[in-house]
């Protein structure tokens, strides 16, 4: 059973990839998980592989959502990336981190950005 955290999360996820079709992007699947960690989504956008972080605030308490993607959250999905090119054949396909963010800015209202190219690959 989810929490209400975890329902606002899994929403934003939902809308985020609603977001990415309109954009053009194809969404390959979402909530991938292996050995190193989870990425939200994976898709494509033109002859890119994406691995979208999604961040979905509900209160500004925090500040805005982008912020949460912090360096040590950037080398975990950096991980899972190159676990997913390697376990897919896909090593030498050409890849980017993004970030979407969901807000929430009034009980029937969101706000989505989407930060293309948001971190490099980082990796220890």
């Amino acid at each position: 059973m989810l929490n209400l955290r975890q329902k606002f999360g899994k929403f934003g996820e939902d809308l985020a990839a609603r977001f990415l079709k309109k954009q053009g992007y194809e969404i390959i699947c979402k909530n991938f998980h292996c050995c190193f960690g989870e990425i939200d989504i994976i898709a494509k956008d033109k002859d890119t592989v994406v691995f979208v972080e999604v961040k979905s605030r509900r209160t500004s308490t925090f500040g805005h959502p982008k912020f949460a993607v912090t360096k040590a959250k950037q080398e975990k999905i950096s991980k899972v990336a190159l676990h997913y090119l390697k376990i897919n054949d896909q090593s030498n396909s050409r890849a980017r981190f993004d970030v979407v963010t969901v807000n929430e800015v009034a009980a029937t209202k969101t706000d989505i950005e989407i930060i293309k190219n948001a971190f490099e690959l980082a990796y220890k």
